[in-house]
């Protein structure tokens, strides 16, 4: 099997990108005011993002960050886990997931995953649980929502903390409800790949006003009084410091574009939806392909439109994915296995034969709010003419 580069013929068609983020004029309009006003840093653009996106979220309280993986990072701290603690995470996710407990001194413990949704299951927590547990970490992959309330059951019952890593999710949907809501803390990514993006940040939600305020503060080095106060006020407050924080701020130039972004949610991902239905109809009856859908319990968002490649396909993964780049295509391999990577090769991982397998034989389809019905039509006839 060739793993060489593929070469886009001189004369192929425009090239479709894997993911493209919305962004127009009213984007543009809000980042120059921004910058007129002079306040470009965490400020009163922030806050207000922060609010927005508490009341979207249907929660109590919203902290933004410089990313998701900061986010990550804080929701563990103020959490309560602690060096030497075990948290089960899904091995079949960004490598970030295994990373937050690894910066606060606990082992990540890989789990498993169900194969119609590449989520973790309350059986696949309840295998990997040890001794040291403390928290678990679960994710919505790919915008499909993790299935919350037997995990909570379980979670309750062992008295371990529940996080949800929605980086993927803002716009998913469970039991009819925003996810993220039946978690003790949960996290999101505003990346350029997601459907919400500010560029790079990222945002904790809890109803937990003291794991919020707690986070507002080490996100800014611990300082006792916010930057905002300092800069508003014409004789600035002395700050003091009662532990060691982080910078992890987001800046009003990133909340000013979240904001325009999140008024455009819902129509984004409605179109996402529009999307998605027309690849699944096209390749209902092709054979070997199997698409991911929405579960019982919830919807997704769709931000990664993930279609495995089974036996009866002609093609593997790796030779679809080659010959859609042949016809400037731009797919993606699946999600990936952490407990693969050398970073992680210490940890034992025990049996991930779903992870595995998915991991091994998923791509990531062309899916954007721009991306037309004509190009979409492209994917679909590569998809069911892999020989022509």
């Amino acid at each position: 099997m060739s793993t060489s580069p593929v070469s886009i013929p001189k004369f192929a068609p425009d090239r479709i990108n894997v993911m493209k983020p919305w962004l127009g004029e009213d984007e543009a309009r809000a980042l120059a005011e921004v910058v007129a006003s002079g306040w470009v840093a965490q400020g009163p653009k922030t806050a207000a993002f922060e609010s927005a996106f508490a009341a979207h979220q249907g929660v109590e309280h919203a902290v933004a960050t410089s990313s998701c993986t900061t986010a990550l990072h804080l929701a563990l701290i103020v959490a309560g886990v602690k060096p030497g603690d075990d948290v089960i995470v899904p091995s079949f996710s960004f490598i970030a997931t295994a990373n937050a407990p690894t910066y606060v001194g606990a082992c990540p413990v890989f789990a498993d995953v169900d194969e119609a949704t590449g989520n973790v299951t309350a059986e696949t927590l309840d295998r990997a649980l040890t001794v040291a547990t403390s928290a678990v970490i679960v994710v919505d992959q790919g915008g499909t929502p993790v299935d919350l309330s037997p995990i909570r059951r379980w979670c309750d019952l062992h008295g371990l903390l529940l996080i949800e890593d929605a980086a993927c999710a803002a716009g998913s949907t469970y039991g009819g409800e925003p996810v993220g809501r039946g978690a003790d803390v949960s996290v999101w990514s505003f990346h350029p790949r997601k459907v919400l993006t500010t560029g790079e940040g990222g945002m904790l939600t809890t109803d937990n006003e003291q794991w919020a305020r707690r986070a507002r503060t080490l996100r800014e080095h611990a300082m006792g009084v916010s930057a905002a106060e300092r800069h508003s006020a014409i004789v600035a407050p002395a700050e003091s410091y009662a532990e060691v924080g982080y910078n992890f701020r987001m800046t009003d130039l990133q909340a000013a574009m979240g904001l325009v972004q999140l008024a455009k949610l819902d129509e984004m991902v409605a179109r996402r939806r529009l999307l998605a239905g027309k690849y699944r109809t096209a390749l209902a009856g092709v054979p070997g392909l199997r698409l991911v859908a929405d579960p019982e319990h919830g919807t997704s968002n769709f931000q990664s439109c993930w279609v495995e490649v089974l036996p009866g396909y002609p093609l593997g993964r790796e030779a679809l994915l080659e010959h859609l780049g042949t016809l400037g295509i731009s797919a993606r391999r699946g999600i990936m296995a952490a407990h693969r990577q050398p970073a992680y090769a210490h940890v034992a991982s025990g049996g991930l034969p779903v992870t595995e397998r998915l991991t091994d034989a998923t791509l990531i389809l062309p899916l954007y709010h721009l991306l037309t019905d004509g190009d979409q039509q492209r994917v679909i006839d590569a998809l069911a003419n892999p020989r022509g």
